[in-house]
């Protein structure tokens, strides 16, 4: 059995086993938005319809968790100090990532409207009144937001009843606002319609004419998005107070253990549902990411086993650079259309043109083998920078 020495991380150190985990969620996150086709994908890599939990819905919340423990290592530089450079530098932070979340949004909208040939440039580049406000990179900001600036304003002793609080709070506001029902009267879907208006609320694509606009990223989800960042953030405290491995493993491995039973167990009478980011999908979703990175310590640190986490490394140390590059990629294979005979209505985008030249024929007739084929040679394609951004040691910051 390896000795389990000192290992707490110091100021301004990294912790391979936290790039690690923050690289597989981005790589899972790749992977997961950009099957083949969708109605063709596995099950395990599709979001739960609605109640439910599938391994793809851990990605988002295992990003979020970690953003909560980044956020410790990080103030703890400051020594958690509520002055002005800390604040500017947190309300820049939220700010850039959030319109970075806008101008993905934007670009969206203008390159699948022009090259549709729906529409002229112009029209294509004033989608204004159509865009968006709310999405993955918003959800992430606001949390960041407000959880770092909760973090440094309140004491640190009192942070387990504000996150509590929050997610009470919320549990309250969709029980009495109908959130777990998929229906109009969701006060989910009421907010963002009378905040944005119902042209700037996502829409599904599978459900175009959806008269719900239920965004899964909406505004009121920010409350309990706030208390995951909250808790990671406060497993970063563990993590970094503990004397060696051995506590930094127990800490992480019992608070892992209770928020994903509490959890399970509230689950009877709240759902686990994504797409309102119920308490109990914070509670279960939390506990797990803290037994993965308990487990990740235990594989990297403890027993030393470190040749496989190089593919991860890359995605982990520039994580939102990666995911923006995903992005934009994946508008460009998904919006240039071709007129070919290669797909069943003749007209297809370069994204179909692999599929179906090469991999729906290589698969020998599983449509599922050859969408996951696509979304894992579309993961490559992004570690591809990322790995010349390692090997140069480029961290592009924000």
């Amino acid at each position: 059995m390896p000795t389990l020495a000192p290992s707490v991380p110091q100021k301004g150190s990294r912790l391979l086993a936290l790039d690690i985990m923050r690289g597989i969620t981005i790589a899972g996150m790749i992977l997961v938005n950009n099957a083949g086709t969708w109605h063709r994908a596995y099950e395990p890599l599709r979001h739960a319809a609605w109640n439910g939990l599938t391994p793809t819905d851990l990605v988002f919340p295992f990003f979020m968790f970690i953003m909560g423990v980044s956020s410790y290592m990080s103030l703890r530089k400051t020594d958690f100090r509520f002055d002005r450079p800390t604040v500017f530098k947190i309300l820049r932070r939220t700010l850039v990532i959030f319109l970075i979340g806008i101008g993905l949004a934007w670009l969206s909208g203008f390159m699948y409207g022009y090259f549709s040939g729906t529409m002229t440039l112009g029209e294509a580049a004033d989608s204004w009144d159509r865009l968006r406000i709310m999405g993955v990179l918003q959800r992430l900001a606001l949390g960041y937001g407000g959880g770092a600036l909760i973090a440094i304003t309140v004491r640190r002793s009192w942070l387990p009843w504000v996150a509590a609080g929050l997610i009470v709070a919320y549990a309250v506001i969709i029980t009495v606002g109908n959130g777990y029902e998929h229906s109009e009267q969701n006060v989910i879907g009421i907010v963002d319609r009378a905040l944005f208006g119902k042209s700037h609320v996502y829409v599904d694509r599978a459900i175009p004419d959806d008269p719900l606009r239920l965004d899964p990223e909406g505004l009121l989800g920010t409350i309990p998005s706030v208390a995951h960042v909250l808790i990671g953030f406060m497993c970063g405290g563990l993590l970094c107070g503990a004397a060696d491995r051995q506590r930094q493993l127990n800490r992480l491995f019992i608070v892992g253990a209770v928020l994903t039973f509490a959890g399970l167990l509230l689950s009877y009478a709240l759902p686990l549902n994504k797409k309102i980011w119920s308490p109990t999908f914070v509670l279960t979703t939390c506990g797990l990411a803290s037994t993965l990175l308990a487990l990740l310590i235990w594989i990297i640190d403890v027993r030393g086993w470190k040749r496989w986490t190089g593919f991860f490394h890359a995605f982990g140390i520039n994580p939102l650079y990666l995911y923006v590059q995903s992005q934009v990629l994946a508008y460009i294979f998904g919006a240039v259309q071709i007129n070919t005979g290669l797909a069943p209505e003749g007209v297809t985008n370069l994204k179909g043109v692999i599929y179906y030249a090469i991999l729906d024929p290589l698969s020998d007739g599983d449509a599922r083998l050859a969408s996951l084929v696509w979304a894992l040679l579309f993961v490559v394609l992004n570690w591809l920078p990322g790995y010349y951004l390692q090997r140069r040691s480029i961290y592009i910051k924000i």
